[in-house]
């Protein structure tokens, strides 16, 4: 079985922020914001909309950016 980075609510947050640090590192997002309310975090990505994102919503979508970034630093390698 596959080892997860998360359990809970908490540990989805603090795993998406790890990814939007990544984000901006590899120059994906420009910046980011969390809101930290007592029972939930809530991920605001400048360029991607103008909502606030649930943890899972900033999650998958961060995933998602930088999966694609390493799917396109394969292709200019294997060039």
């Amino acid at each position: 079985m596959k080892n997860t980075l998360f359990h809970d609510e908490i540990t989805l947050a603090e795993q998406a922020e790890a990814l939007a640090k990544q984000a901006i590192k590899l120059g994906l997002i420009p910046s980011f914001t969390v809101h930290h309310f007592p029972d939930s975090w809530q991920f605001f990505i400048p360029d991607f909309n103008s909502e606030l994102l649930t943890p899972e919503e900033a999650y998958l979508h961060l995933k998602q950016l930088i999966q694609a970034k390493h799917g396109e630093l394969k292709n200019e390698k294997s060039s």
